[in-house]
């Protein structure tokens, strides 16, 4: 479970639901709310959706969870501490994979020198083939 200070600390009052959706996102990776919500629900079944939509609204307002679009579906959400890393999905399999951050450096300073625009290439999935389907 998640530590009680580290709600408390973003302002936050400490619910056992609060707990139990971030300690899912964190084990889960990236995943949908209603993931989500499936996970919480192996322990407490009585987590309803509309629950884990308020509770990831209100952790990703203070910063603990992120939300990406991997595809045309809804978002998938996972911890903020996990901000390293590229979506890299394959538009064949579907698959989703993770590149460092590092690898869009020279993208992100080119529009920041040239075009005076900064961007956070971490709320974004990059399309292309992966290398078992190409």
């Amino acid at each position: 479970m998640t530590g009680t200070n580290e709600l408390r600390d973003k302002g936050l009052r400490l619910t056992p639901q609060r707990e139990l959706v971030l300690s899912a996102v964190r084990e889960l990776g990236h995943s949908t709310p209603e993931e989500i919500a499936e996970k919480v629900r192996l322990t407490h079944p009585g987590i309803n959706l509309s629950t884990v939509y308020r509770n990831l609204e209100t952790l990703e307002n203070v910063g603990l969870v992120l939300h990406t679009h991997l595809g045309h579906g809804g978002a998938t959400y996972h911890a903020a501490e996990e901000l390293t890393h590229l979506h890299l999905v394959c538009a064949k399999c579907g698959s989703i994979g993770d590149a460092p951050i590092d690898a869009a450096a020279n993208f992100v300073n080119v529009l920041a020198d040239d075009y005076g625009f900064k961007t956070d290439v971490t709320h974004f999935a990059i399309y292309g083939t992966c290398g078992a389907c190409q």
